[in-house]
């Protein structure tokens, strides 16, 4: 099975409608040929394209589904062979043993014939215990007591009931997903299960900063040039949700030019706002038009992963694992978080999850550069594509923590000089502006390069990512929006606030 690379998935495009059209003029003719000529001809190519990414779905989860039915087919076939005509190589007197000797291997069959004369005399001793658990019956037991087979017969049933449940539903959710997909320029037959999934959990974790600026949003801005009242609506929604005052001041200001010049309706005012946060977020980009953070090809990577302690520092480091090694690059996990307690542990127990190496020193308090250099050696040593390092991060000792990371820097670029080096800030999204201001305590010193925002899922602010690129002047490179294992994705700015905008 081909492997989904999600650090190379394809973004949205300058026009992403004459991709989208190709695959559905093939479908159309056969099924709906009449409304082509009708103006809601865009919905109906919508409809023929979730159809056909659904049936290409459907087909890559019925592939595993015959090889799990075949093996239970043997085992009531394995009663059926005495009478084979197996005996007429045995004896006429081991017959009676001939099954004994099909539930074994063919290697031990000498000694079964060694044992045979000896079940002779065994016999009269077998119905001696056999009376010994009949007065057990004659006394009642309690029913709370007896064992049951229930349990395993529920394990069987539910090991029968967990293969087709992957099925997708095809319901709004999908149709939403697959329309965001379609409007990207992608094809039906290059969807795959898991760009779904996430979507119905991204547009799911931003729920409740959507349902709190949609509705309102709309009935402010579709009212023509934004008076005052408007504009202090729409700052206190903005504001609401964390999108902070100087992103806040960008928003209106650029919506009240448009609208001065042109009254939109509600639905093209709020198409008008998606571009403008779209564009926000971009902004610091170093290559707009490529804006994944990839892997380089032929050299080492190495990300360091910075944050405070609690904001999901090391989570998000099994869950970056997690998406490396399905993505096909060979990753490593170096545990130099060596100051905080358990966190080595913890390292190693999504390493374990992730079926990744992790370098890391038993010893307490050890030098984290050490741990760094040590996992560089490895990197090398194993041909590893992207080396992941987890840092320390104590706030409270801000000028210890400083020296520590620029000392691994030191490390790094005398290690490997050639190695592409990404510091990552993790930002806890509950906190909104005052993650910021942990944000620019690091970015003073740690030469940040990008930040991953975790726990969208369960805040109502998810316009702290417009403040961190607006005021931080940092792209967002992932986002987290659950607790799962596959809950982090590389973060693209059209499905976002598709998610954060879309009803």
């Amino acid at each position: 099975m081909p492997v989904f690379n999600w650090f190379k998935r394809k973004k949205k495009q300058d026009d992403p409608v004459s991709d989208s059209p190709q695959p559905e003029v093939k479908e159309t003719p056969s099924e709906e040929p009449a409304p082509t000529s009708e103006e809601t001809d865009p919905a109906l190519d919508y409809l023929q394209w979730a159809k056909a990414a659904y049936q290409n779905i459907q087909g890559q989860q019925s592939e595993p589904a015959p090889t799990a039915t075949v093996e239970p087919e043997p085992e009531p076939d394995e009663p059926t062979p005495p009478a084979d005509p197996e005996p007429a190589r045995s004896e006429p007197d081991s017959s009676a043993s001939d099954p004994v000797a099909e539930d074994s291997e063919p290697t031990p069959a000498a000694a079964v014939e060694t044992l045979a004369p000896e079940p002779e005399p065994a016999e009269p001793i077998a119905p001696e215990p056999t009376p010994e658990p009949e007065p057990a019956p004659s006394s009642p037991q309690p029913a709370w007591m007896k064992k049951s087979d229930g349990l395993e017969r529920l394990k069987e049933t539910a090991i029968a009931d967990d293969e087709p449940e992957p099925a997708m539903a095809f319901d709004d959710d999908f149709m939403w997903s697959a329309k965001i997909l379609a409007e990207q320029g992608r094809r039906p037959e290059d969807i795959d299960l898991e760009e779904i999934s996430w979507l119905k959990r991204l547009r799911d974790g931003l729920g409740k900063t959507r349902r709190s600026l949609v509705n309102q949003l709309k009935a402010v801005v579709g009212q023509g040039p934004l008076n005052d009242e408007a504009v202090l609506e729409i700052e206190a929604l903005l504001l609401q949700a964390d999108v902070g005052v100087v992103a806040t001041d960008h928003i209106i200001e650029t919506l009240q030019n448009r609208l001065r010049e042109d009254a939109l309706p509600p639905d093209e005012a709020i198409a008008y706002l998606k571009e403008i946060l779209c564009s926000i977020l971009d902004q610091p980009l170093p290559d707009p038009h490529n804006a994944a953070l990839v892997p380089v090809d032929n050299c080492l990577n190495i990300w360091l992963m910075t944050g405070v302690n609690g904001a999901g520092k090391t989570t998000t480091i099994g869950k970056l694992a997690n998406l490396a090694q399905k993505s096909g690059y060979p990753c490593l996990i170096a545990a130099a978080d060596t100051f905080r307690a358990a966190a080595v542990e913890q390292v190693k127990v999504w390493g374990d999850r992730t079926q990744t190496a992790v370098i890391a020193n038993p010893g307490k308090n050890t030098d984290p550069a050490a741990v760094v250099y040590d996992a560089i050696a490895a990197a090398q040593a194993r041909n590893t594509q992207l080396l992941l390092v987890d840092t320390a991060g104590r706030l409270q000792n801000k000028q210890n923590l400083m020296e520590e990371l620029s000392k691994i820097r030191r490390i790094i670029d005398k290690k490997a000089p050639n190695a592409v080096i990404e510091s990552l800030l993790v930002l806890d999204a509950t906190l909104g502006q005052n993650g910021l201001r942990q944000a620019q305590v690091f970015s003073e010193s740690a030469q940040l390069s990008g930040v991953v925002l975790t726990k969208l899922d369960g805040t109502a602010k998810g316009g702290v990512a417009l403040a961190v690129a607006q005021q931080l002047n940092l792209p967002i490179r992932f986002i987290g929006a659950g607790e799962g294992i596959e809950d982090l994705r590389p973060f693209s700015s059209y499905e976002f606030v598709e998610a954060l905008l879309s009803e």
